[in-house]
């Protein structure tokens, strides 16, 4: 058996985690540079406000009928994400982190699976604050059908017998099946076939002929046949990027060096973390495509390495080098994108007898940036590249303190 664990309305929960004033009251979550809105609480889906709607256009809408507003916070996120996953390990060794607000886990050999799930959601809500739906199932794909009508139960449910599982899936949108994609889904809804019970009475000939192995594969998992095992090691990264759009515009080549450098270095510290190193580095510069006025142009480099790397002085100055390749004057960009391809472990980097490449005093020197960072915060030191008092950085007007993840934000009682 397997269980999906989700984190119900995730951004807006870790909102309200420690403003409480806000429970009950409709909340959105903007994304990068409070653009669009990218989460909502259960009162702010009443209200229509539909998913990746524009903030400067909803804006009057949110003030009159006073929807809360945050901008997107990260930090806080990813932290009260791993407070969560850590209080979910505890009642399974296996245990597969699909996202930020879900995971897998295994429950073969429990009994009393519906005591079991209630258990587990309870301890996780008292432990962590933040309210997660449970659904179990012989497959992950059922386990994931189980979780969605969870959320409009009881908060847990157990499909186990042939009965149970016939009669959620017989009212189950085909299109709301994990795997089934937006065009299979409208290429099944115009045979016929509109619940996830239909789908999986179709011929498994027809299946294979029209949807290629993953829809075998969810047709058998909708039969209670396993095909997707709990993933214990998450597969090898292909690539890494850093790419986040500025508060506005700008053409000054000055300050899109320093957001090249400050992405680079971010970069290389996650390629650092994953214990990687890349042989191929990309350089990409966006304008605005929603200001029609101005001028739109994509520029790209990709720039090889002769020797594979991931310490930031080494990766900045290859970076450096290709926005200087790709920038063009007279347009105004919006946003700086670094990517890291042809990953490999860092301990299987071959080195060169000629390219002079000074690669152990390099990564002595970022090892120490990290120990730093990670002491004093990040950020407290860094290249000179990436600048002192940035301008282009993200615009984020609703954000939050860093309540789990600065001292100075901490809440305090007395």
């Amino acid at each position: 058996m397997f269980g999906l664990i989700d984190c119900n309305n995730f951004y807006a929960s870790c909102e309200r985690l420690f403003q409480p004033q806000y429970k009950g009251v409709a909340l959105v979550v903007l994304s990068n540079n409070d653009g669009c809105v990218i989460a909502r609480s259960e009162e702010a889906k009443a209200l229509g406000i539909p998913m990746t709607a524009p903030y400067f256009k909803w804006k009057p809408f949110l003030e009159a009928n006073k929807v809360a507003v945050f901008s997107s916070h990260y930090e806080l996120y990813g932290d009260i994400s791993a407070r969560v996953m850590t209080n979910i390990a505890r009642f399974s060794p296996d245990m597969e982190v699909y996202s930020i607000d879900e995971c897998f886990i295994g429950l073969s050999g429990i009994d009393r699976l519906c005591s079991y799930a209630e258990n587990l959601r309870d301890n996780v809500i008292h432990n962590t604050g933040i309210p997660i739906s449970i659904g179990v199932g012989p497959t992950k794909v059922l386990a994931k059908v189980a979780n969605k009508l969870a959320k409009k139960a009881e908060g847990h449910l157990v499909l186990q017998t042939p009965e149970q599982i016939e009669a959620a899936l017989s009212k189950f949108p085909i299109d709301a099946v994990w795997g089934i994609g937006h065009k299979h889904a409208v290429r099944l809804k115009k045979i016929g076939v509109n619940t996830a019970k239909e789908f999986r009475q179709l011929p498994i000939n027809w299946v294979q002929k029209n949807m290629s192995v993953v829809g075998v594969r969810l047709w058998r998992e909708l039969w209670g046949q396993p095909c997707l095992p709990i993933k214990m090691i998450s597969d090898p990264k292909k690539g890494l990027s850093t790419s986040r759009g500025f508060g506005r515009t700008t053409d000054d080549y000055e300050e899109l060096k320093e957001a090249t450098s400050s992405y680079t270095a971010r970069l290389a510290q996650k390629l650092r973390r994953e214990k990687l190193c890349c042989t191929l580095l990309s350089v990409r510069l966006l304008t605005n495509r929603f200001v029609e006025k101005e001028k739109q142009i994509y520029p790209q480099i990709t720039i090889p390495l002769k020797t594979a790397a991931n310490n930031t002085p080494e990766l900045a100055k290859h970076t450096l080098w290709g926005l200087e390749q790709v920038f063009l004057k007279g347009y105004r960009y919006q946003k700086v994108e670094v990517s890291a391809f042809g990953l490999i472990p860092e301990d299987e980097v071959q080195f060169s007898l000629f390219n002079g490449y000074d690669g152990d005093r390099l990564n002595r020197i970022s090892s120490l940036m990290d120990k730093l960072n990670n002491h004093y915060g990040a950020g407290a030191l860094r290249l000179c590249s990436e600048g002192h008092h940035p301008k282009w950085n993200l615009r984020r007007d609703f954000l939050s303190p860093n309540y789990t993840t600065n001292w100075k934000d901490i809440i305090k009682v007395g």
